[in-house]
Order: C-alpha cells, then sequence, then structure tokens
C-alpha cells in the first residue's frame, strides 16, 4: 500500500486546474504578489522591467541548477532532471542525483524519465500535426472517425468533438475510468465501460480532468490517419525534432538502460517500490523521455511548430492548443483567471504575456512541470522520479521569476513543498476516520452471509470472499485481492492499491431478510456514485 494520504486525483484538486497534470503551476507560479494591489500607475511602471533577457536568462539558469542541488539534498528526492531553452537555443539540460535510491548510476541529460501528465501537451502536438495536414480539425466529431465509442447520452456520443475531450468539457466525472485501469481491465475495456459513466455536468458547460477522455480522441484521431497512436507519435513529432529517447510505449520505457525509476516515501524514506504502466492513457499520461529530448520539444513548441527552420506542425492547428478553451481557476496572487486549453495549462501574467504549464503526477512515484512563456521564446522543464512534492513545480516557477523579473517574487519551491504536503489544502482523505473505532460495535453476521460474486455496469464484478478466518474483496481482471477488516455489523474497511489508492476505504453491505447480502458499495468506487454492486444470481 502506498505510504500516502491523498490520492492524485486529489493532489490538485482545490488549485481549480485539474487533478494529476496540471497542478497549481498554472495557476499560481511566475505571478509576483506584488502586483497583486498594486495602481495601474506602478504597474506600467514595472512593465518594461517584466522581460526576459539573455543575462536574466543566463543567471537563472545558474541559480536554478543552485536550487536544484540544494532540493536534492533537503528533500532526499533521488534524482532531478532539467532543461532550460531560451531564443531557441538550449542553454540548460542536465541532472542531479541517482537513476534509482541505493544504487551508483546518476541522472544525466539522457536521462528517461516517466512524464506522467506532461505528455498531454506532446499528445496535443501529434493531433495538432494531423489536423495541420487535414486529416481531422479540432472539431471533428468522435463519432464520425470511430463509430464504436460511446458516451451515457446518445445525443453527447453523436456530438462531442476532439476539441471537447481535449479541453476536458465532455460532461465525464474528474478522472472517470483511471480506477477502472487500475482494476485491470485493458484500454479497450476502460473505454467501452464509459458509456456506463453518467455525467457530471451538462455537455460543455463543466470542466473535469479527465485522461481518458483525452486519450479517446488521441487514439480517434490516430485511427482517421489509419495508425496506432504509438507509431503515428513517432511519425509526426519524436522522429521530425530528434527526440531518440522518447516513446509513447511503457515497454519502451522499460527497456531502456538510462532511464529513472519512480519512488515513494517509505517509513521516511524514499524507495523504489512500484511501476506505473500508464499503456492504457498513454496519449494522455504515457510518454516517458529525457531531458535533452524534451529541450528540442520545447523548441518545437516556442517556435510555433518550427524545427531547424523546417515547419514540422502547422502554426495555426499548434497555435489552437495554446488558446484558453475552460476556465479552471483564478490565480490568488493577482486574481487574474487561469484556463485549460488542448493539452495545456493557459494563463496570464500581470503583464499579459501568454504562460502555458502542466504538471504531470503519479502516486506511485513521478512528479513532473513545464512552463512556456512563447513572447519571452523561454521555456523550462524539471523531471523527477519521486511522488510529487512540489519540488518540480516550485523549481519551475522560480526560475521563470529569475529569468522574466530578475527576482524571486515569492519562495516558490517552499510554497509548493507547503501547498502538496497539506492534506487540508489539497482535499480530503477519503471517506470517514477508519482509525477511530465505533463506541459499541456490533458483530458481524457469518461470514457466508456476505461471500458472493456481486456486479454492476460500469465496474463489472467483484467478489467477496473467504480468507484466513475472515473475508477478502477481489476486484476486476487482475483479480486485485485485499483483506478486509470489520469495522462494525456489516461495515468493513480495507487498505487500497494503486495509482488511485486512497489509504483506507469501506464497504457497507446491505442484508436482504433472508440474511443474505443483498448488495455492497465500495466507497472508493463509489466516489461518482458507480461503487453500488448487486449480488450476481447463482444459475
Amino acid at each position: 500500500m502506498l505510504n500516502q494520504s491523498v490520492t492524485r486525483r486529489q493532489l490538485f484538486k482545490t488549485t481549480g486546474a485539474g487533478a494529476g497534470a496540471l497542478a497549481l503551476a498554472s495557476m499560481l507560479g511566475g505571478a509576483p504578489q506584488a502586483a497583486h494591489a498594486a495602481p495601474a500607475a506602478t504597474l506600467a511602471a514595472q512593465a518594461p522591467l517584466a522581460q526576459a533577457t539573455p543575462e536574466r536568462v543566463k543567471q537563472a539558469a545558474a541559480q536554478l541548477e543552485k536550487l536544484a542541488a540544494q532540493e536534492l539534498k533537503a528533500t532526499g528526492i533521488p534524482g532531478i532532471g532539467i532543461a532550460v531553452v531560451y531564443k531557441d537555443q538550449v542553454l540548460l539540460a542536465r541532472g542531479f542525483g541517482v537513476r534509482v535510491v541505493g544504487k551508483p548510476d546518476l541522472v544525466d541529460a539522457d536521462t528517461v524519465f516517466q512524464l506522467a501528465s506532461v505528455s498531454k501537451p506532446i499528445g496535443s502536438g501529434v493531433v495538432a500535426a494531423l489536423v495541420g495536414e487535414g486529416v481531422i480539425n479540432w472539431d471533428t466529431r468522435i463519432s464520425d472517425i470511430d463509430s464504436s465509442f460511446e458516451m451515457f447520452d446518445p445525443w453527447v456520443t453523436r456530438e462531442i468533438t476532439v476539441r471537447d475531450l481535449y479541453c476536458h468539457r465532455s460532461g465525464l466525472p474528474d478522472h472517470a475510468g483511471d480506477l477502472a485501469e487500475d482494476m485491470g481491465y485493458t484500454r479497450e475495456e476502460v473505454i467501452h465501460r464509459l458509456r456506463y459513466c453518467r455525467p457530471d455536468s451538462s455537455f460543455r458547460t463543466g470542466y473535469a480532468y479527465n485522461n481518458f477522455g483525452m486519450s479517446i480522441a488521441a487514439f480517434a484521431a490516430s485511427k482517421a490517419a489509419g495508425a496506432e497512436w504509438e507509431a503515428l507519435s513517432q511519425d509526426k513529432l519524436y522522429g521530425p525534432l530528434g527526440m531518440k529517447s522518447t516513446s509513447s510505449r511503457f515497454e519502451d520505457f522499460e527497456s531502456r538502460t538510462n532511464k529513472a525509476l519512480s519512488h515513494v516515501r517509505d517509513g521516511g524514506k524514499w524507495a523504489q517500490k512500484f511501476v506505473r504502466d500508464a499503456n492504457a492513457q498513454t496519449p494522455a499520461a504515457g510518454v516517458s523521455s529525457s531531458p535533452n529530448d524534451l529541450a528540442q520539444w520545447m523548441r518545437f513548441q516556442i517556435s510555433g511548430g518550427k524545427f531547424a527552420g523546417e515547419q514540422i506542425v502547422d502554426a495555426a492547428a499548434l497555435a489552437e492548443t495554446h488558446h484558453p478553451h475552460m476556465l479552471t481557476g483564478f490565480n490568488p496572487f493577482n486574481e487574474l483567471p487561469g484556463f485549460y486549453g488542448l493539452g495545456w495549462g493557459v494563463s496570464y501574467t500581470s503583464e499579459g504575456k501568454l504562460r502555458l504549464a502542466h504538471s504531470g503526477a503519479f502516486a506511485l512515484g513521478v512528479g513532473t512541470n513545464v512552463v512556456l512563456m512563447p513572447q519571452e521564446e523561454l521555456g523550462v522543464i524539471v523531471l523527477t522520479n519521486a511522488y510529487p512534492i512540489g519540488v518540480a513545480e516550485g523549481l519551475a516557477a522560480a526560475f521563470i521569476d529569475l529569468a522574466v523579473y530578475g527576482k524571486l517574487t515569492q519562495d516558490w519551491v517552499a510554497l509548493y513543498k507547503q501547498r502538496l504536503s497539506d492534506p487540508s489544502a489539497v482535499g480530503v482523505i477519503l471517506g470517514r476516520d477508519y482509525s477511530k473505532p465505533p463506541a459499541t460495535p456490533k458483530p458481524a453476521l457469518a461470514l457466508d452471509a456476505y461471500t458472493g460474486t456481486y456486479e454492476n455496469d460500469f465496474f463489472g464484478e467483484i467478489e467477496i470472499i473467504a480468507k484466513d478466518k475472515g473475508l477478502a474483496i477481489v476486484e476486476g481482471p487482475a483479480k486485485q485481492t485485499s483483506v478486509l477488516t470489520h469495522y462494525d455489523r456489516d461495515t468493513f474497511t480495507y487498505e487500497t492499491q494503486g495509482e488511485n489508492a486512497v489509504g483506507t476505504t469501506g464497504v457497507f453491505f446491505t442484508v436482504a431478510p433472508d440474511g443474505q447480502a443483498m448488495r455492497v458499495e465500495v466507497e472508493n468506487l463509489n466516489i461518482h456514485k458507480e461503487g453500488v454492486f448487486v449480488r450476481k444470481a447463482v444459475k
């Protein structure tokens, strides 16, 4: 079980910027607090100073190296990879620390990291390539290029577009499908099951961050192009940009010799315990890459789709990914709105300059962040092989401050670390506190009153089995088995597992008059009212 108190889904919930990938970075970084209450005349006087210059950027890069080394020592994070680009040049690409804790292999500029949700702006560039070629457009309906896909509402099934899914306005609940993936369902099975998922909001009216929604759009686009997504990404982006260490296949990451493995905290120390295979949602979370490769990608993004003098992706198609599409929240320092574009977090500085950002997070041990300032021709990416504690976001925001303003307007590293380490700030532990037993607990029924197979449309079957003189729950195709602990009468608990683990969760049985449980609610799976299972009749 993960030694964490909040899920990746909850981690960035209160930022208004989307969980798991966008994080606080799109709302907080690069926004000077002094601008919050400054009169217009003062802001106008300060505006000329808010500009990256070669000297500022050079000094900021040197300071970023110092800050990264300091954070490596202060936090014990095993490894950090960073890259900085400016004026179409790679100013910095290097590594710090080790690829795996307890081993001597050092992180360098070619060390491959899993990117988690920084995969999203990379994938949107692949789709932009198809848009530029006329294979699809951003408003192509999914039903026109993939007739097999269905949403809960037939009208939405017919009308939903690539754009809708890439800016998270499909109506699908936040992170719908992620728990089914944890249970062992394949890419195709998860996508099929989303038709049973009731919407959280009306179509195109609400923002809800969704990995599988975005992946559906990417897979449909690749189907229209007559290629698999992984090969298409290589053909349209990685190959033309010379990104030789980059892939959208988990198997390629696994086969690298120079790779940084994920780490979580265990007993107060960083440990390499888990491996996250994100192939099922690879357009949204499955890319792996190195600082050197990502420097080339940032050059391409900042240059409007050009690379080494060649237009790799149509400028207008790529620019559309940088435009605001859905409001996600407001910057607490300058009260300016933040948005989601197409695979990007989009915001503006107090001086009106475009700022693109995205974070990536695996609860199983990855934290990443990228920030681009296109008008400044400036970009930075920070990769860590550790559970996200705010270091990637803090280092990137500090660099942007130093490069654009010539000074730190906030202690960004401390701010992000504090924000992401405080459960009350980022979300609450799911459900009740099971560490406190009921005052007068009632005994459970005989175990065979609860054992059996239960089912629903979305998650399929779960089993309650007798195990070691007690009960256990068996979930999904992976047969993920967890011991149940009795709490009170027909309520049990278990420790959740996987990328979306939430610690202890409840299991509530409803017993029929005949003394047999007729249904069960699994608290962790019932976030969006999909976790109630009915006993399957014995044939």
